[in-house]
């Protein structure tokens, strides 16, 4: 390796919102400080972009989930950025779909009934969420489908513990520049080092060695906020390895697969009003969901989980647009299959940087992130969303455990003074 790229008291992995979390709250408590980011751009799974509409869609997170509580919203009002506090309506699919009231109650009841089990069920061994599933339930497929979407993963690969306890207040908003780009403009001033994947770190001494194309950088301790599945796949050496223990909560915590698709919308369509969502079907597992009209736009966002997303993803985005106007026409009939033209979509599956979209614990594994949190040799530190024990899955989520992190190795880089 060439000689070392510079010395600093911390070294961050990754310039998604933990690793910016971090740095920035180390910024501000005077500690010398810089992060490396693999990719050409800091966010990491928060990431929008402008299609030819001009209208700019989120790749990767979209929603501010709790945001009555989420941090991003008074950073976003700080610097400057829209909220659009319209609330998803999610609740109202069905009647969109041409189901009747007393089906959306039952749906209602049926989806009430699923969460009591789950809660009921920590009071037991941990077991594959699937299981609570009643028997012959018409919605059975919906509540599969629902979970491909807010955990990445069907029921029968969920761990029931970790799914009860994700913690939501059920308001949702929206960023109206793009939740990645409030992420980028709060990263801004934050001391990156973009293209600079770390290949190897050695932690063998009193300071941590990471070794980068570039050379390699010495700090007092550092902050890893990779994903979990990352580092199951080997994607960065470690010299020595990781504790066992360590490395069991990286494989009991991988990434699910989620994907977006957004196709321009062209014609008059009276019926459909601003932020509509359907469902693709209720009657099967592999489904997306779609909203239409997103914050008044003539944009249609496809949103596909689980084994369908991965699916999709290797097929290529020509069959998930297929798919996606497959699936909007059934609903809306073929005279919408001219007026859907597809614009982006995201691959989060085969990003080597990511492997998935965001976290879930397999069955068993729960109390994994409380393993994954804790650091390791008093030199190398842990964030993102994968060690949050009940906003995991979220951007506010990854955010709060990077100033927890950042508040951790500052004890360890300033000997406690400052404790």
């Amino acid at each position: 390796m060439s000689d070392p790229v510079t010395d600093i008291d911390v070294a961050v992995v990754g310039a998604g919102a933990a690793g910016l979390a971090a740095a920035h709250r180390l910024r501000q408590l005077g500690v010398s400080t810089l992060v490396l980011e693999a990719r050409d751009r800091i966010g990491g799974r928060a990431h929008t972009v402008t299609t030819e509409t001009g209208f700019p869609v989120d790749l990767g997170c979209g929603w501010l989930h709790s945001a009555d509580r989420n941090p991003w919203v008074p950073i976003a009002r700080a610097l400057g950025f829209g909220i659009d506090e319209t609330l998803p309506g999610w609740g109202s699919r069905l009647i969109r779909m041409g189901y009747s009231e007393a089906d959306q109650d039952d749906w209602f009841r049926t989806r009430a009934a699923f969460y009591e089990r789950l809660e009921a069920a920590e009071a037991e061994p941990d077991r594959a969420a699937a299981t609570l599933l009643e028997p012959g339930n018409r919605w059975n497929q919906m509540l599969d489908a629902i979970s491909t979407f807010a955990n990445g993963v069907e029921l029968e690969r969920l761990s029931a513990h970790d799914y009860n306890r994700y913690d939501s207040t059920d308001t949702n908003w929206r960023v109206r520049e793009g939740y990645g780009a409030l992420v980028t403009r709060f990263g801004a001033d934050v001391s990156v080092r973009l293209g600079t994947p770390v290949r190897r770190i050695d932690w063998s001494g009193r300071s941590v060695a990471l070794e980068t194309d570039a050379g390699i950088l010495r700090a007092k301790a550092m902050i890893l906020t990779v994903p979990p599945s990352v580092i199951a796949a080997e994607g960065i050496a470690f010299a020595p390895h990781l504790p066992p223990e360590k490395l069991a909560a990286a494989h009991g915590l991988p990434l699910g697969a989620d994907n977006k698709l957004f196709f321009a919308l062209s014609g008059e369509w009276p019926e459909i009003g601003a932020n509509w969502h359907v469902l693709g079907s209720t009657e099967r597992t592999r489904t997306a969901v779609y909203q239409l009209n997103a914050m008044g736009h003539s944009v249609v966002e496809m949103f596909t989980g689980g084994a369908l997303a991965r699916d999709l993803e290797r097929a290529g985005e020509a069959a998930m647009a297929a798919f996606g106007i497959d699936e909007l026409a059934s609903v809306f009939g073929n005279r919408i299959r001219p007026c859907v033209k597809p614009l982006v979509a995201s691959a989060w599956s085969g990003d080597p940087y990511a492997l998935g979209s965001y976290s879930y614990a397999r069955p068993g594994h729960a109390d994994d992130r409380a393993i994954w949190a804790e650091p390791v040799g008093d030199r190398i530190f842990f964030a993102g969303e994968a060690v949050s024990a009940h906003d995991f899955s979220t951007t506010h989520g990854a955010y709060l455990s990077g100033l927890a992190a950042a508040e951790r190795v500052l004890a360890s880089v300033s000997g406690g003074r400052c404790a």
